[in-house]
Order: structure tokens, then C-alpha cells, then sequence
């Protein structure tokens, strides 16, 4: 099986440049820096609620615990966040201000939430328009 390839740093700033243009600048940069710093999978990280990314008084957690259901393997995990995305997921938490923890992170305008291949097709999206 082929390992998903990694954006160099050159790359990723010009996807994040592109993101300032999109229709949700800050829900899309999230999404593309969410998977890029934290490794998580796009499943993965259609499947974050708030709950698992802010505590009770609205801090970003310095570790998401992702439950079964939510990873690709069925096995629970704990993944550690980098400050430079705490910080990230601060801004975007600043933006969304959900009203409850249990809500999905990465929402959209039609539904409560993304799908893995609803999902897909907009990081797939970004990377292709950013070229």
C-alpha cells in the first residue's frame, strides 16, 4: 500500500495562500494544517467534535483522544498537538464559537458535518487549485 505523500514547506504555503481566497479561509486552513501537523487522516478529522479539542472552559487541548469509531483502524488513540496548532484551532475555535462541546469541528453550511468523502473532495480541491 502507497503512503500518502507529504507537503514540503514550500507546498504548504502556497495551499495555506490559496486558503485566504476560499469561501471559508479559516475552516480550511484548519482542516489542511489539522492533517498536515497532526498526521490525523481525513476520516479522522471529519470525525473531531469540539468535545475532543477544547475543554470545559474553551482551551485547546494539547492531546485529541480519539475514540474507535472515529479512527480508520478501530483502535482508540491518543494524539499529541503541537503548540503551533493548539494556537491554529485557537483562532478557528475563535471564529466558529460553537455553542455546545458535541458539535463537529469542521461543519458545513447544509449539514451537521463533513464526511470522510465529502471531506476529501474539498482538501483534494485545495491542493489542486493551489497547484
Amino acid at each position: 500500500m502507497r503512503q500518502a505523500a507529504t507537503l514540503t514547506a514550500q507546498q504548504l504555503n502556497r495551499v495555506l495562500d490559496y486558503c485566504k481566497h476560499t469561501r471559508h479561509p479559516a475552516r480550511n486552513r484548519a482542516i489542511i494544517l489539522t492533517t498536515h501537523w497532526a498526521g490525523l487522516r481525513i476520516g479522522e478529522v471529519a470525525a473531531l467534535r469540539w468535545a475532543d479539542v477544547v475543554d470545559s472552559a474553551g482551551a485547546v487541548r494539547n492531546e485529541f483522544r480519539l475514540s474507535a469509531a472515529q479512527t480508520k483502524g478501530h483502535h482508540a488513540c491518543t494524539v499529541l498537538i503541537p503548540q503551533r496548532l493548539q494556537a491554529e484551532l485557537e483562532r478557528y475555535y475563535q471564529v466558529v464559537k460553537p455553542s455546545k462541546l458535541n458539535t463537529l469541528v469542521f461543519a458545513t453550511q447544509r449539514r451537521a458535518g463533513f464526511t470522510a468523502n465529502t471531506l476529501t473532495h474539498i482538501v483534494n480541491g485545495i491542493y489542486k487549485s493551489a497547484g
